[in-house]
Parts: C-alpha cells; structure tokens; sequence
C-alpha cells in the first residue's frame, strides 16, 4: 500500500460501519488504523491488510486465522478481536484499541528493566499465553513488538497472525516463520513447533528485558539461526550481574535446546514464576521486609541492639502495658440517689404514653377519611372502548382519574379510538390513579424472517407463514451459496430489498434471487470438456487466447472469463485462454557464485535445485563448485538443476 493510499483511508466508512480516524502502525502484511465503529460508538484498532496482498490467499488465510484464534481466547491479557470481514477487494479484522506502547518501544527507552519489571510483564504475558495453550492455540511469533502495554496499566498479548491449533508436531509449513531472534531450535533444525517453542521464545524476551540485548547476535540470520540451534542460552547475570539467581534459572528453564526439558505450557511456567517470585523481585524469602517490634509507650531503648540481627527488639515500659489492680475506683451511688432516678425515668414514660396514644387516634381518624372520601378512596374504571382519546380522558377525568396513552393494534378498532385500558373496566382503583388508553394504531403489521440463506423451499414457506405472497424467482450463479439457495429478497411493488427482520403489511408480494451454484471451474480441463461442462449447466463457451503456462499442459485451459460484466446468469458467455504449455527459459550460469546467491538466481527462474543438504549450514562460506545443465541451457521452468557446493 503506498502513502497516497494510505492518505486515502483516513475518513474511509469501512463496511459502512467503521470511520477510519488516523493511522497507528504500519508493518509487512497490513496497516493498523484508529477507528470509530459508528454502531457501537467506541474506538477500535482496524487492520487493514496491503492492497497488493488482496490477492494472495495465504495471507487472506492469515487474516481469517488471526481472527479465529483470538476469537477463542477471553482473557484479560489477550487482545480482543471483534470483527473480521471484507469491503470490496480489502480484507480487514477489528479489534480492541490500547492506547499505549509496545514492549519494543519500552525496551528501546529505557534499554533494560529492573527484575520487578520484568516479573510484573512476565506474569501478564505468561497468563494470556497459558489461556491460549489450554484453548489448543501455539501463538509461534512471541517478540516484544507483540506484547501491548496500555496507557492504563493492562498488558496484553497480541498479533495471532501466525497461530495455529496446537498439537503434538505443529509443522510450520514451506518456510520458517516469526522473527529469527526468537525461533526456538527445533523450528530452526526441524520446522515443527509446539506450546514449547513459544516458552523458548519467552525466554529470548525474558533475557532480553533483564540484559536490554539479545543473547545471539551476529551479520547474517544464518548466524544467529545456528547460534539458537547449538549453542546454550547464557544466564542474564552473566551480562547484568545484580540478576536474581530465580530469574537465570527461568531463563535457562524456558530456553533448553531439548524441548523435552522446557516447561510443557506457559500455565506449568506461570505458576514456577509465581512460586519463585518473591526472591526474583529480590524481597526476602517469604516476600516479607525485617520486622522491628517497637514499644507502644514512651521511653528509650533498655536492650541493646545488633545490628546484624533480622528483628530488632526495643524495651518496653511494663506500668505503661500492664494495668494497676490497686488503681482507685469511683465510689457507688447510695439508695437514695438511685430511688430519685428511677422516679424521674417512671414521670417520663408516662409523658410519652399519652403522646402516642394521641398519636395513635389522629392516625386512624386521618386514615378513615383518607380512604372514605379523601384521595384514597376507590373508584370503578369505566368501559371506554371504542371512543377517541379525548372522549375517553375526559370520562376518567369526571371519575377521578387521570389517563395516560399508549399503543396496540387492531384489525377490528378504528385507528385513532380505544383498544383497550390497563387496569380494565370495572377494575378498582384510588382516585387520582392514571389509567392507561391503548390507542389503536391500525392493523398490525407482520415481521418477515431473514430469507437470504434459506432453501427456495423454506422461504416460500416462510413467506406464507408470514402471511405475505411469494412473487416471481429469479436466477443468478453464485459463488457463495449452494443451489437453490435464496440469495435476496425483493418487494414486488419497487423492487426494494427485504434484508428480513423489518415490519410490513399483510398481502405484501415478494420476489426471490435464487443461486444457481457455482460456475463450474474448467481449469485444467481440455477445450472441448470445458466446453461441455459449461454448456451442461445452460452456459457458453469460445477459445480466447493462448499463453504459456508452467501448470497448466498445452491445449488445456488456464482461466475461463465472463464476457459480460455484473452477475452471471443463465446462457452468459464465458472467453477461454488456453494454455501452451510452459515457456523454456535459459538456464542461467551460477558457478562461481556465493552459495545463497546461486541458489536464489536459479529459484528466481522457478527452477528445482538437488545439492547436498548440508551446504546450507555453512552457507556463507561456500560457492558454486559446477552445475547440470550447463549455462544457456533452454529447459522449461521447474526443471531441476543440480549444484555442486565448494567445501
């Protein structure tokens, strides 16, 4: 995607739903934006993927595998992913927006994080990885630019671009992916990664937020890549020496070169971290600081003091702890004092019994009134069906009421005149209580089911279930749904789409798009069967041109078009190219060469390379002894071509 394309999406409505707002990231594959989702009226991140990839299905798998595997996950230090889809030739993925940094960006300010830190990041990341392992999922490109630290203290693990359903052998395909910083050796030696390879990783991190470097550098990938296959990981104090001991021995768990003597899953990692965590902070050894006991009265010191001691113990004041068993006490009332008191407390109650008595009676004598004839007497709601709201709220104003409108259909009430009324007639209720009038507003009018996605059959039913008609059928191919599958809707009368779920009145006539199912594919197939498959299925056929082709045998088809544009119907014309088989090239002269370099030029061309396998680990030390076929050689691509390597 280039700069002026990437000016172009600020302001874009992405399926008519997410405004993009500003651009966040941009990286290889897709570039993050800010965004508003006007639906739900929040900001989240939208990755966009490159124009150019569109495409590429394998990346278009990516994304969708992306999505999959964060959808499974619900966890605090995982990102959400709320949405995937496409808007026209551009795949995108919604998901939760952080305002914050990166672990990278962390590491780059501050170059290396003291052991606190790094436990508190550890501990995040270790939590919303062992919620993935147990879902079945090996995320498989853990580095710091993947680990999200909000601006509100949360962190969180993203990026599943390149995560896949865990088993015991998770191969990782044609090539080697994730960043070579982080590739645990039997990704490196075998291509098969597990949950143990993204332990391996975490440990790469580990070592490098206590060092702020890498345990393996060197010129070239190759370099490094051998380093992480051979050599051992040093301890992090061997660079930072204030490490704590519990933190090398995490590093050196995590980052074992035998995977059978790594942690299984980041769970079994977690819970060693939050066992030995106290002494990786470098507190004591149950987390605790030394005690001082201090005195709780006044005074100095009358023990002595050692300095070396984890308690320090001060002397106490014994009269200010213990109370005096011969302290004074306050002498007792006589009998005369306690005779006046009681008198005094008898005169008072009195008082308040003849108050409340009086009470009492005002209470009754307002509560008989009250409901006798005063505001809580009860009155009978009158019938009032059928009259207009002002000839109803003026009946229960004569009553006493007050009314209150509210809605209800009918096929049987004038619309505009009373239904019904809640309470109903010859209920009883306190004046002044509302009434509410149902108003009619009409017939009521009927909700259709979504049709797009039914069977021809299972629509027409629900259309007569509905009590609409079903109108006139249509037909299209369709790539996306089976045969006799409805496609859309219509209403017969404008031909406005019915997406379903909306209200419409009786009687309402709809017209169906049925699929047809797929246009047959032909590729591959010779002229006349691809002529014959597609006139079996009410289709035209004419050659076109003929290209060359690498796959595709000569006198084959390579690709069959649509003559017309929009929609493909029944007796549509579609143009066929033919192939000619694949184009010789010149084989080109590597001998000489760099050992990479040879390799790549030959590859570039398509052609298949035999050499002795074991070339590749010393690659930057070798050339290109001799090959078969010679220089200038016309062979077709895909032909092999064998390299001799210069030992």
């Amino acid at each position: 995607m280039t700069e002026s394309s990437t000016d172009a999406m600020i302001g874009r409505l992405i399926d008519g739903r997410y405004q993009v707002r500003s651009r966040i990231a941009r990286g290889g594959m897709a570039t993050v934006y800010l965004a508003t989702d006007l639906r739900l009226e929040r900001r989240v991140a939208i990755k966009v993927m490159h124009g150019h990839l569109a495409d590429d299905q394998a990346f278009k798998s990516r994304f969708v595998q992306e999505a999959r595997s964060a959808a499974r996950l619900a966890h605090p230090n995982v990102v959400n992913v709320f949405d995937q889809g496409q808007d026209a030739d551009m795949a995108y993925l919604v998901m939760e927006y952080l305002p914050g940094i990166t672990l990278r960006d962390l590491l780059k300010d501050y170059g290396k994080l003291t052991p606190e830190q790094a436990v508190d990041i550890l501990e995040a990341i270790l939590s919303g990885l062992a919620a993935a392992h147990r879902a079945g999922i090996v995320h498989r490109d853990l580095k710091p630019e993947n680990v999200l630290l909000a601006d509100d203290g949360r962190i969180k693990l993203g990026d599943f671009g390149l995560a896949r359903a865990a088993s015991n052998n998770t191969a990782t395909g044609q090539a080697l992916l994730g960043t070579i910083a982080y590739l645990s050796p039997e990704l490196i030696t075998r291509g098969i990664a597990d949950a143990r390879s993204d332990i391996y990783a975490l440990g790469i991190m580990l070592f490098e937020m206590l060092t702020g470097d890498h345990p393996y550098v060197g010129d070239a990938p190759m370099q490094i890549a051998y380093q992480h296959a051979n050599d051992t990981v040093p301890p992090p104090s061997s660079r930072v020496p204030s490490t704590p001991h519990e933190l090398d021995e995490l590093v050196r768990w995590a980052t074992a070169r035998d995977p059978e003597d790594r942690p299984r899953d980041a769970g079994v990692m977690l819970q060693r971290l939050r066992e030995v965590e106290s002494g990786a902070r470098g507190t004591g050894a149950n987390g605790l600081a030394h005690t001082m006991v201090l005195p709780s009265g006044l005074g100095q010191p009358t023990a002595s003091v050692d300095a070396d001691a984890a308690t320090q113990v001060f002397g106490l004041a014994p009269a200010a702890l213990v109370p005096s068993d011969t302290a004074e006490q306050p002498d007792l009332p006589e009998s005369s004092v306690l005779l006046a008191a009681r008198s005094r407390r008898r005169r008072r109650s009195g008082y308040w019994l003849i108050a409340l008595i009086l009470l009492v009676t005002a209470a009754i004598g307002g509560a008989g009134w009250y409901f006798g004839s005063g505001p809580g007497s009860e009155v009978l709601v009158p019938k009032l069906a059928s009259l207009t709201l002002d000839q109803a709220s003026a009946r229960l104003t004569e009553q006493g009421l007050t009314a209150k409108a509210g809605k209800a259909f009918s096929s049987t009430v004038e619309k505009g005149h009373v239904v019904d009324t809640e309470p109903g007639p010859g209920a009883h209720v306190p004046k002044g209580s509302a009434v509410t009038l149902n108003i009619s507003q009409g017939p009521q009018p009927i909700t259709l089911p979504k049709l797009a996605g039914l069977s021809v059959d299972a629509a027409k039913k629900a259309i007569v279930a509905s009590h609409a008609q079903v109108g006139s059928m249509q037909t299209q191919f369709s790539d996306d749904a089976d045969k006799n599958v409805v496609l859309a809707a219509y209403r017969a009368s404008d031909d406005s789409e019915i997406s379903g779920g909306g209200s419409y009145f009786i009687d309402l006539k709809i017209n169906l798009l049925v699929s047809l199912g797929a246009v047959p594919d032909v590729t591959g197939e010779t002229v006349d069967d691809a002529i014959s498959i597609l006139d079996d299925v009410k289709l035209k056929a004419q050659s076109g041109d003929e290209q060359y082709d690498a796959e595709i045998p000569a006198g084959s088809v390579i690709s069959a078009h649509h003559l017309e544009d929009g929609a493909v119907h029944e007796g549509d014309t579609f143009v066929l190219t033919v192939s000619k088989g694949p184009e010789p090239v010149e084989v080109p002269n590597v001998v000489g060469l760099p050992w990479n370099d040879g390799k790549k030029k030959l590859t570039d061309l398509g052609f298949t390379l035999t050499y002795n396998p074991g070339a590749d680990a010393v690659a930057p030390l070798l050339k290109v002894q001799s090959q078969d076929p010679a220089a200038g050689t016309l062979a077709p691509p895909g032909s092999t071509v064998s390299l001799t390597p210069s030992f």
